[in-house]
């Protein structure tokens, strides 16, 4: 069918809706929206589902959510029954939705006998991994759109290990998701027809992950003098951040405009630590309280942003360098403290700057990379234990995630939001601020200056510019910039990428001659082409006097 076709199915449907039918309707004149809509279907890939609200196959609504659940059902009966009984956990984030996302997602399990334990209100996604495992569940879904802007929402699989499913697990999803023709006619049940399948979680979940989080400080009894302005971003961190850091004694300062679960996020610019605007409530907040640092999550609470009080101003740290410093930390006690494992091995990707990597390297750690995406460091650090060759310490991405204890197999904000404020009061008592800590790194192991530039191109005519960008690159790649040289260029598509264990993936890496690097990315979840850059100098401003040519010569056709 064409997508006026599609239109008219869905349009004059018995199956459908009276709210999504009367917004159908009012598009009737509009040939462009309904082609956005319905040219085709929202992807469902190796990152779950993520798109704008609305009626329509190319957006998130409750029926292509069915349609989705369906095809993951289909895969858990085809693994027999005990993966039916084992059931799956389901959790959800504040957005538009969410909570009827999570109840049509049980209801259609349910009705394809498949049992299903779901939090009775908002929880975060760590929580989510960990309750998969803590439960002995054959999977998890996590509805939410992590930082995207409030008119998005989206849907997360993961595994009985608490990752999320690798690409040979979401491949199979994928096809039992594409076999079903119709979103409208997929079988489900009303919720509560549905509850003898379902189990309702309560507090005691919450507790034993608490409990797990606490136990990771490396030095409970350190002097807490350090003030922490803390804001949810309006999503899933309020509750377990500031009960973990009260628990242990911080002085956190919540900011109470943007700790209720908004649907709207109506009192935040932007719910993305990645962005400054994020942190602009926050940071009127440190400023009146003399706060030490500013520290900011996601809605659904696997990122982590930090600025930190440097003299009179306040300093936003990226991720790759907050990171940086806390590894740092986690070696550097370990060591002291002689809990250090044998053969350890931090984990970061592909696009994560080179800086952690020669931190692990200076306490005699080894390095591994992965493909962006947290599920493939959570699948290296379950293959390490099934081998017992190597012991995890670390793991992280650029993109403000990380993750101390294995005891959750994805990027966790709660643990990152504990281990960042005891780093901050260890250096507090040595007078030195978590941007000073920085400043030692750079100074032992050289100036790193990393940026990420997120392009953005919508539809038809966007998904053939952002193909444009990278096959342009792929086959007319730049050899030097002024006097240096491209030495290596990893395609991860090449035969020669998936031999050394990578799935194949549409990045592309430049690496130059002085160690610095490019990496070219489109998002798999989102309409943006993304350049990620990692340049090296002798100093500072030398570092930023490259970056800014690199600039000019990768992202001049943007």
């Amino acid at each position: 069918m064409d997508y006026i076709s599609k239109y008219n199915h869905w349009l004059n449907s018995a199956n459908i809706d009276d709210e999504t039918k009367n917004e159908l309707i009012a598009l009737k004149d509009n040939d462009k929206e309904i082609k956005e809509r319905f040219f085709c279907e929202i992807e469902f890939g190796t990152a779950g589902m993520r798109g704008v609200l609305g009626a329509g196959l190319n957006r998130m609504n409750k029926y292509m959510v069915r349609r989705a659940t369906e095809g993951y059902a289909k895969y858990i009966l085809d693994c027999g029954d005990e993966a039916a009984n084992r059931g799956v956990v389901i959790a959800h984030d504040n957005r538009r939705f969410s909570v009827e996302f999570s109840r049509e997602t049980a209801a259609v399990l349910a009705a394809n006998g498949i049992r299903s334990y779901i939090f009775d209100s908002l929880r975060p996604t760590p929580e989510l991994s960990f309750a998969v495992r803590e439960l002995g569940a054959f999977g998890g879904v996590m509805i939410t759109a992590s930082h995207n802007p409030a008119e998005y929402n989206g849907y997360k699989l993961y595994d009985e290990r608490g990752c999320q499913l690798i690409p040979s697990m979401t491949d199979k999803v994928i096809k039992y998701v594409a076999a079903i023709d119709d979103p409208l006619a997929v079988r489900t049940l009303d919720f509560n027809d549905a509850k003898s399948f379902i189990t309702i979680l309560d507090s005691s979940i919450d507790e034993k992950y608490y409990a797990a989080v606490e136990s990771i400080s490396l030095d409970p009894d350190i002097k807490k003098d350090i003030k922490v302005v803390y804001s949810p971003q309006h999503g899933t961190g309020n509750v377990p951040v500031r009960e973990v850091l009260s628990r242990l004694g911080y002085n956190v300062i919540p900011v109470l405009e943007q700790c209720t679960p908004d649907t709207e996020f109506s009192n935040t610019k932007n719910p993305n630590p990645e962005v400054k605007e994020a942190y602009e409530l926050a940071l009127e907040y440190a400023k009146r309280n003399d706060a030490d640092i500013v520290i900011t999550t996601d809605p659904d609470c696997d990122r982590l942003g930090v600025a930190v009080k440097q003299g009179s101003e306040y300093i936003l740290m990226t991720g790759n360098q907050s990171a940086a410093v806390v590894l740092d930390y986690i070696l550097m006690q370990r060591t002291k403290l002689g809990t250090m494992p044998e053969n350890p091995v931090m984990f970061n990707t592909v696009v994560t700057s080179d800086l952690g990597d020669r931190v692990a390297e200076s306490y005699g750690v080894s390095v591994e990379k992965t493909l962006t995406g947290f599920k493939f460091i959570g699948d290296k650090i379950y293959r390490h234990q099934l081998k017992g060759d190597k012991n995890f310490v670390f793991g992280y991405e650029e993109s403000y995630g990380c993750l101390a204890a294995d005891f959750v197999r994805d990027k966790d904000a709660v643990q990152a939001s504990l281990m960042l404020c005891e780093c901050a009061a260890y250096y507090k008592e040595l007078g030195m601020t978590l941007y000073d800590a920085l400043n030692s790194l750079y100074k032992k192991h050289g100036y790193y200056v990393d940026s990420v530039d997120s392009f953005t191109f919508k539809g038809l005519d966007g998904a053939k510019k952002i193909t444009s960008l990278v096959e342009g690159l792929r086959n007319a790649p730049p050899k030097q910039i002024d006097s240096i040289a491209v030495v290596k260029i990893e395609d991860y598509k090449s035969k020669e990428m998936m031999d050394q264990g990578f799935p194949s993936s549409n990045v592309l890496r430049f690496i130059f001659d002085d160690t610095s690097w490019v990496a070219v990315r489109p998002s798999g979840t989102e309409p943006k082409c993304k350049f990620y850059f990692c340049i090296r100098g002798k100093t500072s401003e030398e570092a930023k006097a490259k970056l800014a040519k690199f600039k000019e010569v990768f992202e001049k056709d943007c």
